[in-house]
């Protein structure tokens, strides 16, 4: 019995010359390796191939953490299985008050995106949370009066009947916002609507007027258009008319800076465009 070496690593054992030892010859002749070791070779670049293929990936997808106000997330609703798709990233959404997200973020919980007015990020700028050159305006909203679904709509369409129809009104919300208590407070009817009204901690004033548990509520228009069982009585009279607006702003602490601003970008785009106009807002 003889061991005879082919090139520098192949050893094939002869004792006679059967089909596979000569197999193994012929496959040693043509790679000039041991075909155990090549085979290892081959896995191994295999497995490599697909471990870098798979932190690639992770690398270039991100879970992004976005606090935002509703009329935004009505939007992001929308379009997010769209952005999904077509970026990798993956959206956590966190709806609510702006004052809550500024208690929060201040506190030091962690965040990728955050959609609010811009005088609270603003603040948030000041207070080196957010990136001051990311500031996206995003949409805006007039104000109106909502009723619940098929209830008689009130004439709102002047200052004097608007005025009326809140008196009239047996109960009443609006947020905690600025906005309609200077209107209350500029029509003299603070103290006259007081025991009437209901300021709800949490964005649910529409979902309040649904329900049939306050008769109106003075909320921004898209929320009429996104909440059901709600309809729109009509917008607040232009002398007391104000528009909502939301822009977005990334973290200064994010480390998924670049898919956040793909985000605001998407936001800017013609599916979200068409999703805001549609929701009674208007880009900006």
């Amino acid at each position: 019995m003889d061991d005879v070496r082919i090139g520098t690593s192949c050893r094939v054992t002869l004792t006679t010359i059967d089909a596979d030892a000569y197999g193994r010859w012929r496959y040693c002749n043509a790679s000039g390796d041991n075909p155990m070791i090549s085979r290892r070779y081959v896995i191994s670049f295999l497995v490599y191939g697909y471990l870098l293929f798979g932190i690639q990936g992770h690398a270039y997808s991100d879970e992004l953490k976005v606090f935002t106000s509703r009329a935004v997330a009505t939007v992001l609703e929308k379009i997010g299985p769209e952005f999904e798709k077509s970026t990798g990233h993956k959206l956590s959404i966190a709806i609510g008050l702006s004052s809550e997200f500024v208690g929060r973020i201040n506190a030091g919980e962690a965040f990728d995106v955050v959609a609010a007015p811009p005088p609270v990020l603003d603040g948030l700028i000041n207070n080196g949370k957010v990136v001051a050159e990311s500031k996206t305006g995003l949409v805006r909203s007039a104000n109106g009066v909502a009723v619940r679904k098929g209830a008689p709509k009130p004439d709102i369409s002047s200052l004097e009947n608007f005025k009326r129809a809140l008196l009239d009104a047996k109960s009443i919300t609006y947020l905690p916002v600025p906005g309609v208590p200077q209107i209350i407070e500029r029509l003299g009817l603070k103290d006259t609507l007081a025991a009437k009204t209901t300021i709800p901690k949490t964005d649910l004033s529409s979902e309040l007027v649904a329900k049939g548990d306050v008769e109106l509520a003075i909320v921004p228009i898209t929320q009429t258009f996104t909440t059901p069982g709600v309809e729109l009585a009509g917008p607040l009279p232009p002398e007391v008319q104000f528009y909502t607006t939301f822009s977005g702003a990334i973290s200064v602490a994010t480390k998924s800076r670049d898919a956040a601003a793909d985000l605001l970008k998407f936001f800017k785009g013609s599916s979200a465009l068409r999703v805001v106009k549609e929701q009674g807002m208007e880009p900006i």
